[in-house]
């Protein structure tokens, strides 16, 4: 046998090994929004998975709940001709990006990884342009769910709420036992989170639809619409001086720390208690927004990929949006998180029972047709109307605008928009 032969064939394999890997090796500028203390953990799990398959990442962090501030630097960075490989984008704002011709196909990935099986059509939709795949989903939130200290009800002789006529008794008591009722961060993303969760619950899903996600006239100028904006209104009263411009997992803490006992809010909120160590059901309760039960609000987190024309770059992409919905990405990141997974498969024994119901009523509202899109969070309409709602909401919210003329001024605004 020639040992120098086989010698210099090992040579040769182990060079040629060592060539292909740096040559698909590439890097990752990734932006997003994702901050707070149980969000960053969240993230930290792709990149970790990121780098372990020889990538690098560099992260792009802006902070500003809802990603208002991240969504403003992508627009410069991209009139610039300077995106970043990969961003933070999410509902109808993908489209726009798609028309732009300024994202990658990753048809490929999505068909060796099965996604059309894996995730609901109802994700899938949203992250496809023109029958292509341009986004690849994170994960699932419901936003209408409320955040309680059962601590602070006890102390106060109050019930937890389950209708907006004992959420006012209950804000009343708690009031007078010297504690915040409501933690609320007085940011636009926040009022319309707020808003729209009161919305679904007192006029119902076919309702909610009708007037955020179809934005029809007559149901945004309408007895409806005015009785939602009264309740919506009413919740100001039980906040403290100090919210406006507070951020959401501020307003949070507010409720870890037995400072306050309710918040309206996502469930990303539940990754700020389970980084602080708090237990569900013991140290705090979740429950649905006052008259929302039986709906499902749902906000899905995704990346876009802009085109690149490096190869590592582009192995890096392929890379991201496979470990994105793999199952240890899927099961870790959303525990951290306090999301579910967006994808089929995953095994539920890490999820608490706050994940476990927020999955059957994902399954339940989806057969019954009471699951919609969040229009607070950009599921729903375009990024123009969305504005225009929020506009409306906030100068009602904080103003002496009476809920009349607010309805009637949706219908003015988005037509503007349009």
């Amino acid at each position: 046998m020639n040992f120098k032969l086989l010698a210099k064939i090992a040579a040769v394999l182990t060079l040629v090994g060592i060539f292909s890997t740096s040559a698909f090796a590439g890097k990752v500028e990734v932006l997003h929004w994702w901050t707070s203390g149980g969000e960053a953990k969240s993230v930290a799990v792709l990149k970790d998975l990121l780098e372990k398959e020889g990538h690098s990442w560099k992260d792009m962090a802006v902070a500003g709940g809802a990603g208002e501030n991240a969504m403003t630097v992508l627009k410069t960075r991209a009139m610039a001709g300077n995106p970043p490989t990969a961003a933070q984008v999410k509902g109808p704002a993908i489209q726009e990006w798609a028309q732009e011709g300024l994202l990658a196909n990753l048809d490929a990935v999505a068909k060796k990884e099965n996604w059309d099986k894996l995730v609901p059509s109802v994700v899938t939709d949203v992250m496809k342009y023109e029958g292509h795949y341009v986004a690849v989903p994170v994960n699932v939130h419901k936003i209408n769910w409320m955040w309680c200290n059962p601590a602070i009800f006890i102390k106060a002789k109050a019930k937890i709420p389950t209708t907006w006529a004992e959420f006012e008794i209950a804000a009343q008591k708690i009031q007078k036992a010297g504690f915040i009722p409501v933690a609320f961060g007085g940011q636009a993303w926040q009022e319309a989170t707020v808003f729209e969760s009161v919305v679904i619950g007192q006029a119902g899903a076919d309702f909610y639809k009708k007037a955020l996600v179809d934005t029809d006239p007559k149901a945004l100028n309408s007895p409806e619409m005015i009785k939602a904006l009264e309740t919506f209104k009413m919740i100001k009263k039980y906040t403290d001086k100090n919210a406006p411009g507070r951020d959401w997992n501020m307003a949070t803490s507010m409720v870890i720390r037995g400072e306050a006992a309710m918040q309206f809010m996502g469930d990303w909120a539940k990754g700020e208690f389970t980084a602080a160590g708090k237990n569900p059901g013991s140290d705090y309760v979740a429950i649905p927004v006052p008259e929302s039960a039986g709906t499902y609000l749902f906000n899905v987190d995704s990346f876009i990929m802009f085109n690149v024309k490096d190869s590592g770059a582009k192995a890096a992409q392929n890379a991201m949006a496979r470990l994105i919905l793999g199952n240890k990405f899927q099961e870790v990141f959303n525990v951290n998180k306090g999301s579910i997974p967006v994808r089929s498969g995953i095994a539920k024994a890490s999820f608490d029972d706050i994940a476990l119901r927020s999955m059957d009523e994902f399954a339940a509202t989806s057969a019954n047709n009471t699951l919609l899109p969040s229009m607070a969070h950009g599921m729903a309409v375009f990024p123009a109307v969305q504005g225009a709602i929020y506009d409306v909401v906030t100068k009602f919210y904080n103003s002496d605008m009476t809920a009349k003329k607010a309805a009637a001024k949706f219908v003015t605004a988005i037509a503007a928009a349009k």
